[in-house]
């Protein structure tokens, strides 16, 4: 009956809720409730019943279990919230980088309880496993937004972040304990890694061994992303059974040695690359299947995932909102639901040939069919997570599968005994590396062609494909319940139903006169400006680069825009401009307008250097686009914020107004040289800040509606409150991205 798979389901509900839905007493009262249940299910014991009883069961403790934890654990690091505390510190991994200075994972004991927690230094130390800091921290609590997303730090275990408040004293042991092995091993692969391999692969071969991403390029990382194949630099069960099919082979097949040799190389691996939360599953599933070898029991892989799930949430019940836990699950559940039925169709119920017998065709048969359906089924639970998370989801995807994953298999060994061999006699290891490095390039070049399709992938920007996507989960609902089924009338309906929204999307925008679109990048600032057929980005930057570019470039591609006709950076701060690199690098841009100030800026200087033949220097106003948008300087140059360049775009009958990040200095400045119209569109300046938006520009200008680009739970507390009330006085609409998401404005 697989009792412990239906307690999971009930645990996992349970944890879901409890994360996502209420809190507090409201857990005692829904555990109050499925007590209830439990005991009526109990008393009628039909199979179904009892079916309904273990998981009623998983609810009850799970609820029970996410309260006890949120009481003893969760509720006082909640009261921790900005508090100045001095903490100690033990280092638990490598520093890295940050554009201050550094961060890392450590923890500190707190009234009593040890915490994880990841802090930052505003100095560039360097910082080992063991190595002791000291100081006043300022703590904050993970549960907000923004680069403090509860799916990134929540899911890993961090419940506080520390902020430098004064001076730090660090304590270096010089020797790492040896608890941190699996960290310091995981320091010498990759540093062996970016000796033995040529710099345009190191990066891709450390992501794929180990799952270390933070040196891919953002155009890889998209490639990857838009072609489907992400998974294969996210360590999870792929790479698992990739290990483990070499440990059995060997072993010799060898019941007891691969489970000598096995369980502990596994159990290191998955130390090695961090403990995500996908690998921790694919780890506890493959080791229970090794002991299933090893006792000659049945391996029951429905039960196995279920196992591995209870344990990762009642470490950390909030693992759940992981989206490593969350692709990790639906991906093995998508598989146990859906590919052997499609296999078995595809084999069984379609003109595929012959796939018996050894010959060259049945075997290509086979593993074509293999492939897709393995991947099929992942998708069919993964593809609304992705949706969900990411905004995207690839329609190539089974297309690069197919191309890619038989190929990913050799290299990952190639890679591991690249450095094998270049521990013992360097020379070696780099030969191989060399060697090696070719068939990464065929991987990451496909993976690159195939994501410059224009519909490689499909946007949740669009609420046509979001229409689409839930017309095509019905549709195979249908499909797959229909005794006589007629894939060609399927195929038919999917392809008209995505050529529609397709065309939905990119029309729809063109038959308004103009738009102005804020898009949400948390805190910092995206707009798009459409006028007859013409597009302007102004900015592009927010919580991270990539992020901003990440969604402006969604935002764009669902409108089927893949050239801006201009990209207008009012100032050079990372919260405008942090993300327009990488924006170029996928939305090509046929004139960069920038200012002329802040020679020294690393953002002016990489934009300088990477787009010299397509820049206007901005150093007087400028019309652009037949007068629908004028640019306005500052005589204020020695300030970045004053120095920003003011934007009056005009299309018909609206005029809109954008300031950047100028107070009531450069506003009245702007004032004093310029006679500006009554604006029906006011972007704030500065995100909301009290300094920006001044009553002499509201005055002046007697806006109708003000845009507020912020991002939500910002530590700089914008919007304030004073520049609310300015607003509120001259009666002006407010729409605010941390509230709204993207804002888009028609006329």
């Amino acid at each position: 009956m697989r009792k412990l798979m239906w307690f999971t389901i009930g645990f996992t509900a349970a944890c879901a809720a409890g994360v996502y839905l209420v809190s507090g007493l409201w857990l005692l009262g829904l555990g109050g409730c499925a007590l209830v249940a439990l005991i009526a299910a109990l008393c009628i014991g039909s199979a179904n019943c009892k079916r309904a009883a273990c998981a009623l069961l998983g609810c009850l403790i799970g609820f029970l279990w996410l309260f006890g934890f949120d009481k003893l654990y969760l509720q006082p690091a909640r009261q921790m919230e900005e508090q100045a505390r001095l903490l100690q510190i033990e280092v638990t991994d490598y520093g890295r980088p940050t554009e201050k200075g550094i961060t890392a994972t450590g923890k500190t004991e707190l009234d009593g309880k040890t915490y994880q927690i990841q802090f930052y230094l505003n100095e560039p130390v360097t910082l080992s496993p063991g190595d002791r800091v000291e100081g006043g921290f300022v703590l904050r609590y993970t549960g907000g937004g923004g680069e403090n997303s509860p799916t990134y730090h929540q899911g890993k275990g961090i419940f506080l972040l520390a902020y430098p408040k004064n001076a730090t004293e660090m304590q270096q042991l010089g020797a790492v304990p040896s608890k941190y092995f699996a960290p310091v091993l995981r320091q010498k692969i990759l540093s062996l890694l970016e000796v033995i391999f040529p710099a345009d692969t190191a990066s891709f071969a450390k992501a794929l061994l180990i799952g270390d991403t933070g040196d891919l390029s953002y155009e890889t990382v998209t490639a990857l992303k838009t072609s489907g194949v992400y998974h294969i630099v996210a360590v999870s069960g792929m790479h698992v059974s990739i290990l483990f099919a070499l440990i059995y082979i060997l072993c010799g097949k060898h019941r007891i040695f691969t489970a000598l040799f096995g369980i502990p190389i596994l159990c290191l691996f998955a130390a090695v690359a961090g403990l995500s939360p996908s690998i921790v599953r694919a780890c506890v599933m493959q080791v229970l299947m090794i002991i299933a070898l090893l006792t000659d029991k049945e391996y029951d892989p429905p039960t196995a995932l279920a196992f591995a799930v209870l344990l990762l949430l009642a470490s950390n019940p909030l693992c759940i909102t992981s989206i490593s836990f969350q692709l990790s699950v639906g991906c093995i559940v998508g598989i146990f639901l859906f590919t052997q039925r499609i296999h078995d169709y595809l084999l069984k119920e379609t003109p595929l040939g012959p796939a018996k017998g050894k010959s060259l065709k049945a075997k290509l048969t086979r593993w074509a069919v293999s492939s897709v359906s393995v991947t099929l089924g992942a998708m069919s639970v993964t593809a609304p997570l992705c949706a969900a998370h990411f905004g995207s989801v690839s329609l190539i995807g089974i297309l690069t599968n197919l191309l890619v994953l038989w190929f990913v298999s050799m290299i990952f060994y190639g890679i591991m005994a690249a450095c094998l061999l270049g521990t013992i006699w360097l020379p070696l290891g780099i030969g191989v590396s060399w060697v090696l490095s070719w068939p990464i390039r065929v991987v990451l070049w496909v993976t690159d062609m195939i994501s410059r399709v224009p519909v490689a992938s499909v946007y949740t920007s669009s609420v046509y494909i979001v229409a689409w996507l839930i017309f095509a989960y019905i549709l195979l609902s249908v499909f797959f319940k229909t005794k006589k089924k007629h894939p060609l009338a399927l195929t038919c309906c999917l392809l008209a139903g995505l050529a529609g929204a397709i065309a939905l999307s990119w029309i729809e925008p063109r038959l308004d006169d103009y738009r102005i679109t804020a898009v949400d990048v948390g805190q910092g600032q995206c707009l798009l400006l459409q006028n007859e057929g013409k597009y302007y980005m102004v900015d592009c930057g927010g919580d991270s680069d990539e992020k901003a570019a990440d969604e402006a470039s969604k935002l764009l591609l669902s409108q089927g825009i893949f050239r801006l006709d201009g990209l207008i950076v009012t100032h050079y701060d990372k919260d405008h401009a942090g993300g327009v690199d990488e924006l170029l690098s996928r939305i090509p841009a046929d004139k960069l307008y920038l200012p002329v100030f802040d020679d020294e800026n690393p953002i002016r200087q990489d934009l300088a250097e990477e787009y010299s033949g397509q820049i206007h220097w901005v150093n007087e106003d400028l019309v652009l686009d037949d007068g629908n948008i004028t640019i306005y300087t500052s005589q204020q140059t020695t300030d970045a914020n004053e120095s920003s360049l003011c934007i009056l775009f005009q299309p018909k009958k609206c005029d809109i107004l954008i300031t950047g990040d100028r107070s009531f200095e450069g506003e009245r400045e702007l004032l004093d040289r310029v006679t500006l119209p009554d604006l029906e569109i006011l972007v704030a300046g500065h995100h909301g800040s009290k300094t920006s938006t001044s009553l002499e520009l509201l005055n002046a200008t007697c806006p109708e509606l003000v845009l507020i680009s912020v991002g939500a739970d910002n530590r700089y507390g914008h919007p304030t409150t004073e520049t609310l009330e300015r607003l509120n006085i001259f009666g002006c609409s407010v729409y605010r991205t941390d509230l709204e998401g993207t804002i888009i404005l028609r006329g």
